[in-house]
């Protein structure tokens, strides 16, 4: 298996999905809380636009809510990007605050290898993890593939 990382943010619809296709990713593991983006900018990645496109372009799709971050810990991420007057979109990296607390609530309760075993049941090979920001480092999706390669020595490659 392996893992890729893909974020949509200055992404254009053509753009975000020739880097899944040009990857022959096979498996899109949605790791969001929330499945959909205010605007119409993005409103691709929405979760019923992104799920008929995906089945078009024969790429698996999967929810996983367990690798989300909560509200309470998505708020910590708010207070940090206040404080520093940026924008989520704008965001090059997580707050330490942000970090351990989703290692220390979602990441340690989170079951890889029941995650592994579904992944090989459904024959997936290159499996891209999804959140919205731009920057993999401002985004959970950095914090999970951490763990892919220092826990389960799997190679990530930030699309």
């Amino acid at each position: 298996m392996e893992f890729f990382t893909i974020g949509v943010y200055n992404s254009t619809e053509k753009e975000f999905f020739e880097k899944l296709t040009q990857n022959n990713i096979d498996t899109f593991c949605d790791i969001r809380q929330r499945r959909g983006v205010r605007g119409s900018k993005y409103s691709f990645v929405n979760s019923n636009q992104l799920q008929r496109k995906l089945e078009e372009l024969e790429i698996k799709y999967g929810y996983i809510p367990d690798l989300a971050p909560s509200t309470e810990i998505r708020e910590l991420q708010k207070e940090i990007d206040e404080k520093k007057g940026e924008l989520k979109r704008e965001r090059q990296e997580l707050g330490k605050v942000f970090i351990i607390e989703y290692k220390n609530r979602i990441l340690k309760n989170f079951d890889f290898e029941k995650f592994f075993e579904n992944l090989n049941q459904i024959g997936a090979n290159k499996i891209a993890l999804f959140c919205v920001e731009e920057h993999p480092e401002a985004c959970h999706r950095s914090i999970v593939a951490e763990n892919l390669i220092k826990n389960y020595n799997h190679k990530i490659i930030h699309l």
